[in-house]
């Protein structure tokens, strides 16, 4: 950080030297701190609590801080009597292809767009843009449709992955920060490969996507959150309830299901995506500065 830096703070260097707002700056920051460790861990704290815990307990104290008798069975039970392990997988299976088909749509979309450079890629962008406006849920009842009976071919892919995966390729949201960042890239790198002879499929994979790694991270963390939490499109693509992932059976099981092992079971959802985040943290903190999304 630079002096001009330093000069823009809400506070000047003056004004911290002084004691008494030194420490309320630190108090300050520490209780902001405070305040967002609570509200980031503090879900992921409350569900551990409540899959650890005895049934009776969340009936009858359902604030305790800590559970009477820490049950970890009930992470066994949850994951054979409630078939956890079978719709964790089926959520990994319908969550890798959505990342597969959306990171490839969104590359060579963008790539398209921003090094290509075709006559009609304004109009392509701004109807890109104008999906952003459409709720998802107004181009529900069509989807379906769709699916049901595929334009050309006439056959169907309900009940299979593939209603879930083509599906997650129209995310314009994705296609527009790869955009972004590809925009940002020197296009001198692009002419000089073009000079050497190079084609669009050798500019695409040799310069392009060694230099995109931070971005191909915050979309694909983008992708797999989206797939992992989607719940309504899983519910009606797949109405084979053994084929469905956790976020549409976990409602289902709550019916029927003690509450701690559902509980158990919500945790085990929450484990793999918070991982995944831990794991690529620095790649995915690159990418968003790198797309300008953080101002």
């Amino acid at each position: 950080m630079n002096d001009d830096d330093r000069g823009r703070g809400l506070v000047s260097d003056v004004d911290r030297r002084r004691v008494g707002v030194r420490w309320s700056l630190r108090l300050t920051q520490g209780t902001l701190l405070l305040a967002t460790l609570l509200a980031g861990l503090g879900p992921i704290l409350w569900t551990a609590k409540g899959a650890l815990s005895p049934t009776q307990d969340l009936l009858r104290e359902p604030l305790r801080l800590w559970p009477s008798s820490v049950q970890w069975q009930n992470l066994s039970a949850a994951w054979s009597e409630l078939q956890i392990g079978r719709y964790l997988l089926n959520t990994v299976v319908l969550v890798g292809g959505s990342w597969a088909v959306q990171l490839l749509v969104a590359a060579t979309g963008a790539f398209a767009l921003s090094v290509l450079r075709p006559r009609y890629g304004r109009v392509v962008y701004g109807a890109i843009l104008a999906t952003l406006f459409v709720p998802g849920t107004v181009s529900l009842v069509a989807l379906y449709l769709t699916v049901l009976d595929l334009p050309i071919t006439g056959g169907s892919i309900a009940d299979t992955p593939w209603a879930v995966w083509l599906p997650a390729g129209a995310h314009a949201f994705n296609v527009l920060i790869m955009k972004q960042f590809f925009d940002a890239l020197p296009r001198e790198l692009y002419q000089a490969a073009q000079v050497d002879g190079a084609g669009p499929v050798r500019l695409f994979w040799q310069i392009v996507m060694p230099m995109s790694r931070p971005i191909l991270a915050v979309v694909s963390l983008l992708a797999v959150m989206d797939a992992w939490k989607d719940f309504l499109w899983p519910m009606v693509a797949i109405s084979d309830t053994e084929a469905q992932p956790l976020a549409v059976a976990l409602p289902r099981l709550a019916e029927t299901a003690e509450q701690n092992q559902v509980i158990a079971g919500m945790l085990v959802a929450i484990i793999p995506p918070l991982l995944l985040f831990l794991v690529f943290q620095r790649h995915i903190v690159r990418g968003i500065g790198f797309t300008g999304l953080k101002g």
